[in-house]
């Protein structure tokens, strides 16, 4: 791979100090640091990559440059009770045009995922998710996306590809390989009501920046039912993340995003993230490099704390409970994992159908999820997928 990448330029400030020894990050991190070592797949689990690439960026050129100064606070921030076994491979070489980047961008993940490693993304601009994406329509896997975002993404012109049209790319893409999409924090007022109405019609799932806040939990099964998450820096409020030029004074605060990005972390099922429209023109004593960077350690903290608790390895590891609706045909099904208490709905599917949705009829979902049902009424979590299914 090492023809796809420039080295990482390791001064200093990336590493401990001798009088330290060796205890940071950074000096656990394998990276590609000279011209004909770049590091192995074998004995990893996560893999930094930088990508700079902007050309189809919206209002804030600059974002191509910020994976270096995500990685200068990233390397110096000390490990928790877990050893990492990471790589960096560098940063991707951007090529003649954004669609030879895409290309090189996808054959990347796609080895990566073959590899059963973690791609973390260092964008750039979010364009560069249609790329991801593409790594799964390439190993025949149909995915769920999860993006935290302030807006959808879906554009204004049909065929445009952009970082706020990637997502109407994606839908629009044949054969489609997409199952799901979960946009998590949007802000009203920066969506069409007509674009909620395509988010409806099209059976995704919206959930808006104030209901998320008020219980930040429910959205750890919205993340968990992700295979990749697309993080836009510009979905946290401008006080907390200024490096970007689409900041706004609303979002997320930069504790609740560290707390999401550690449910992606914690889940079983998702296999990659970036984090994009991060420009360090805009950034203030680099604190929006430094907030990425510690939410990329609380995605190491989720993902070594991993549970491995998805249904079904042993089904006496779970609890079932079966939950009878008046006017409905058949009993919602729900498991709750006595490891870790987290529940899962089950969408009724004949059994040629279960082997090609097997990763999707059972939701993820939550207590609420069940109490909801109990009172005879259909959570809508289920019932957005059994329409999908059905």
């Amino acid at each position: 791979m090492e023809e796809f990448f420039d080295p990482v330029d390791l001064n200093e400030s990336f590493l401990s100090s001798e009088e330290e020894g060796h205890r940071r990050i950074g000096d656990l991190i394998r990276a590609f640091a000279e011209p004909g070592a770049i590091p192995d797949l074998e004995n990893c689990d996560l893999a930094i990559i930088g990508a700079p690439e902007e050309r189809n960026a919206v209002n804030n050129e600059g974002c191509a440059t910020g994976a270096d100064f995500i990685r200068k606070y990233l390397y110096q921030l000390f490990p928790g009770s877990f050893v990492p076994r990471i790589i960096d491979l560098g940063n991707l070489k951007r090529g003649h045009t954004p669609k030879d980047t895409y290309f090189a961008l996808t054959g990347i993940i796609t080895e990566l995922l073959n590899a059963n490693v973690i791609p973390i993304i260092l964008g750039g601009s979010q364009d560069l998710t249609y790329a991801n994406y593409q790594a799964y329509q390439s190993l025949g896997q149909i995915i769920n996306i999860v993006s935290i975002d302030n807006m959808f993404d879906l554009g204004k012109s049909e065929g445009e590809l952009n970082s706020q049209s990637w997502l109407s790319s994606i839908i629009l893409h044949q054969p489609n390989y997409l199952f799901n999409f979960a946009n998590i924090g949007y802000q009203t007022y920066f969506i069409d009501q007509e674009a909620l109405k395509l988010m409806s019609n099209l059976f995704f799932d919206t959930y808006r920046l104030g209901i998320v806040r008020q219980d930040l939990e429910e959205v750890e099964p919205i993340v968990r039912n992700a295979d990749a998450l697309s993080f836009d820096v510009s979905s946290i409020r401008c006080s907390d993340a200024p490096g970007n030029r689409n900041t706004t004074p609303n979002g997320f605060y930069g504790e609740e995003a560290c707390q999401i990005i550690r449910y992606a972390g914690l889940s079983d099922k998702l296999t990659s993230l970036g984090f994009y429209e991060y420009n360090p023109k805009f950034d203030h004593d680099g604190q929006t490099a430094h907030l990425i960077a510690q939410m990329i350690w609380y995605f190491m903290e989720g993902y070594y704390s991993r549970p491995n608790d998805f249904p079904f390895r042993d089904e006496d590891d779970y609890l079932k409970y079966h939950v009878t609706i008046s006017d409905h045909k058949q009993d919602i099904t729900f498991y709750k994992s006595k490891k870790t208490d987290r529940w899962w709905m089950e969408i009724p599917l004949p059994a040629e159908q279960r082997i090609k949705y097997e990763r999707h009829y059972l939701v993820p979902c939550s207590y609420k999820d069940y109490q909801q049902a109990t009172k005879e009424e259909i959570p809508d979590r289920w019932w957005m997928v059994y329409q999908k299914l059905m």
